[in-house]
């Protein structure tokens, strides 16, 4: 029997076709979910993996499968279900799962024949035998596994085919902020897969550079972090020291022996959610983690990188405490705190989400008309009423925000300061390499969100006269 296992193209910036642009590169990872199933998936089915962000599919020149199976985050929805009528079309069952089905089930139902609500791998085998006796059912509740139950993937069905090779080591947090559904999908327990599991999984992987896809590879508390520390020294003795990169919390920078045995494991960069420059915008969403005993953000950055780490920070643009220039003031506090890149997202309420709920209950949602308005939940467009911006005003600070922190100067300097920290060319080459691919998303930004939103309202959303006049001058100036 034949497997279809689907990653649909993705519309977030940097991520999807990946052929566009050389950096693009370099931010694909693998979708390390389908290759988990995959690895659970008997052995009298043929797979076939697919991932739509490496180039166009021709499905309809492809061998017809017995059943497919489709995973997606929110941005990927829309796609999602353009794919599953695609086989639904030609008499193909389709099983949906991953965070977007999960937290839209009654949604997701309607495009598929299965959907699977949380983590799929406590019922994988028995939807593969439901199929086979043809016995679908309409939901498989996946709830929340035993870490110890999450199986290597199979790294050798997409081999050769990305940058960075991808393994999880952990899942769940408790931090629980407002804008972010990991909790409500992963729990708020920190779970995390036996050292021995990851080493022998780490072995598998052939590609000469790791992402760490945790949403927190080191937790919060100190048994996580002692937990952490014998990873690192077990990836030390077994020679398991290729360059990887990853996602903590700030307390990342509270433990010099942590940050010892982190560099030479091999970790090359950080990403940390920093979220907001203010204390106000800390507590509304519900990051004041932060600041927890008046924490110096830029001494734990510098702590960071004294180890050779490269830090990447996270801010989010477009809360209920931001005023008018908070373009500039994250841009300044960016360069106060001395990160090596900086992101910034616009808010997004993501379906699981407090924030979804709250925006939801205040009909602030504009970008509403699903499923294909969920193609714009990227976080890199705006989507809803924000409480001090219009969509243009919003877009300009985001526009402002690229211009200070991307400025060719201060990609050079930043650059610079790579190097002489770690006497590293090629960790310098990174540092430039990802300046540039953050610049050009920026850039990327500026040009097609108020175009995008725009779009969003001829598909039917309930945007305002405010907001759809405030998107009309972009539009016109051809930009």
């Amino acid at each position: 029997m034949l497997l279809y296992l689907i990653n649909p193209d993705n519309p977030v910036v940097g991520i999807t076709k990946i052929k566009s642009s050389r950096l693009n590169r370099y931010r694909t990872w693998k979708p390390l979910s389908l290759m988990v199933l995959a690895r659970l998936t008997p052995a009298e089915w043929s797979i076939e993996l697919i991932d739509e962000n490496l180039g166009p599919v021709d499905y309809h020149g492809k061998p017809r499968p017995d059943v497919v199976g489709i995973t997606a985050f929110t941005s990927q929805a829309t796609r999602a279900y353009e794919v599953a009528s695609i086989f639904r079309g030609m008499g193909v069952p389709v099983v949906m799962g991953g965070i977007h089905a999960s937290m839209c089930l009654e949604e997701a139902l309607q495009y598929a024949d299965a959907v699977v609500t949380g983590e799929a791998e406590s019922v994988w085998r028995q939807v593969l035998a439901d199929v086979a006796r043809d016995a679908l059912q309409r939901v498989y509740r996946g709830g929340l596994g035993p870490a110890a139950d999450i199986p290597p993937a199979r790294h050798d069905l997409l081999a050769g085919r990305y940058y960075l090779g991808s393994i999880q080591t952990t899942r769940g947090c408790p931090l629980s902020c407002v804008f972010c559904s990991v909790t409500a999908f992963n729990g708020g327990q920190f779970r995390h897969r036996s050292v021995d599991d990851v080493m022998a999984e780490l072995r598998q992987i052939r590609e000469k550079k790791i992402l760490f896809v945790d949403d927190n590879l080191v937790g919060t508390r100190r048994d996580h972090i002692e937990r952490s520390k014998a990873l690192f020294r077990a990836m030390i003795l077994a020679g398991q020291t290729r360059p990887w990169i990853c996602q903590a919390s700030i307390n990342f920078a509270d433990d010099d022996e942590l940050l010892e045995l982190a560099a030479r494991a091999g970790c090359e960069g950080v990403f940390i959610g920093f979220e907001s420059p203010t204390v106000e915008g800390l507590i509304f969403v519900h990051k004041k983690f932060n600041v927890t005993g008046n924490r110096d953000l830029r001494a734990s950055v510098r702590r960071i990188q004294h180890y050779g780490i490269q830090v990447a920070g996270s801010f989010i643009m477009g809360l209920d405490t931001d005023e008018r220039g908070i373009g500039e003031i994250i841009a300044r506090a960016a360069e106060q705190y001395g990160v090596d890149m900086a992101t910034v997202l616009f808010l997004t309420p993501l379906p699981g989400t407090k924030l979804y709920g709250d925006m939801e209950r205040q009909e602030r949602i504009i970008a509403n008309s699903y499923p294909g308005d969920w193609r714009y939940y990227t976080l890199g467009y705006p989507v809803a009423h924000y409480r001090n911006f219009t969509w243009t005003e919003l877009t300009e600070e985001m526009r402002r925000f690229g211009e200070l922190f991307y400025s060719y100067p201060n990609i050079f300097r930043r650059v610079v300061r790579v190097a002489v920290q770690t006497r590293n060319p090629m960790k310098t080459l990174l540092g430039l390499v990802m300046n540039l691919t953050q610049r050009s998303s920026h850039l990327f930004h500026e040009e097609v969100s108020a175009r995008r939103a725009l779009a969003s309202a001829g598909s039917g959303s309930r945007i305002s006269a405010r907001d759809e006049t405030a998107v009309q001058p972009a539009l016109s100036s051809g930009r």
